[in-house]
């Protein structure tokens, strides 16, 4: 969609914490996280060279495959193409890091597009700056993506995804495959693996990937007109494989690479770039040069 056609949105500033209506909380995702956070009191007393490589590889694995490339790219905005086999295995990669099964990842993201920086954002800062950070995660799931949109409109703008047999099983087994996972490593590597591995690795991904929802909508670059707080971090893009270049990000949310200029770095490209060339990845969308000079600041 043309973003100068789209209608110009009201941003209010930050409600204050006390003055916040406050949805019900998922006690259970709550208690979960509460524990990652505690596990990784010990993990420096829990080092070993293959729990931090293990920790490291996973991080890799459900952060660029699960979350970048599949999650927010290729489900979410369909910046391009895979075969289902690996379309499948990328999303399952994304399953364990533990953000959310694909379709209610792919829906809040879409709702946060159509929504962005409006009472309707799931995680717009105009909130607070720790309700688009962390709180809003812990809102009730069987409860409509946002209180702001009716609950029978839950699901459906991601109608894509439930209509598949794969993505509507990960969605109801969710929570059994990190679990899964959790039992593997503590086979293979004791204490050690699982704190590194499973708690470590989580938390960091979270805090890693809610710095784009709060600090990307907050603090930063702006070389691009959006209606929205978008704003570029490079610092952030180290982090989150590319996802820093947020305002890149919201000029040209179709695009698969997000790292608009050359030195931007963004690995999420890079891998979809060697996907195209090897003849994987095929209809890799890019922004056109004219909708790049209208959207660029004088």
């Amino acid at each position: 969609m043309d973003a100068s056609r789209e209608p110009k949105r009201i941003v209010k500033p930050p409600m204050s914490f006390g003055k916040r209506k406050w949805p019900k909380i998922n006690k259970k995702i709550v208690f979960i996280l509460f524990l990652m956070h505690f596990f990784c009191i010990f993990a420096p007393y829990q080092v070993n060279l293959g729990a931090i490589s293990m920790c490291f590889v996973l991080y890799n694995i459900t952060g660029l495959f699960g979350l970048t490339i599949s999650y927010h790219r290729n489900l979410t905005h369909k910046s391009f193409i895979l075969p289902k086999w690996l379309e499948y295995l990328f999303a399952y990669c994304g399953v364990h890091s533990f953000q959310g099964d694909p379709i209610y990842w792919v829906s809040t993201h879409r709702y946060h597009h159509q929504y962005v920086d409006t009472l309707k954002d799931p995680h717009s800062p105009i909130k607070g700056f720790w309700y688009s950070h962390l709180t809003w995660y812990l809102h009730k799931r069987d409860r409509s993506i946002n209180e702001m949109i009716p609950r029978r409109r839950k699901w459906e703008n991601a109608t894509d995804l439930e209509k598949q047999t794969f993505y509507r099983f990960l969605h109801k087994t969710y929570i059994y495959h990190p679990i899964a996972l959790a039992v593997i490593l503590y086979s293979i590597g004791g204490a050690p693996f699982l704190i590194w591995g499973m708690c470590v690795r989580i938390v960091v991904g979270l805090h890693a990937t809610f710095l784009v929802n709060s600090v990307c909508h907050m603090w930063g670059k702006k070389p691009w007109k959006t209606n929205d707080l978008s704003t570029n971090n490079w610092w952030i893009s180290f982090l989150v494989f590319g996802e820093g270049w947020h305002n890149n990000h919201h000029a040209f949310e179709y695009s698969a690479r997000l790292g608009i200029e050359w030195w931007q770095y963004d690995p999420g490209w890079y891998v979809i770039r060697f996907l195209e060339a090897i003849g994987v990845a095929t209809h890799v969308k890019l922004p056109s040069q004219t909708l790049m000079q209208k959207l660029a600041k004088d």
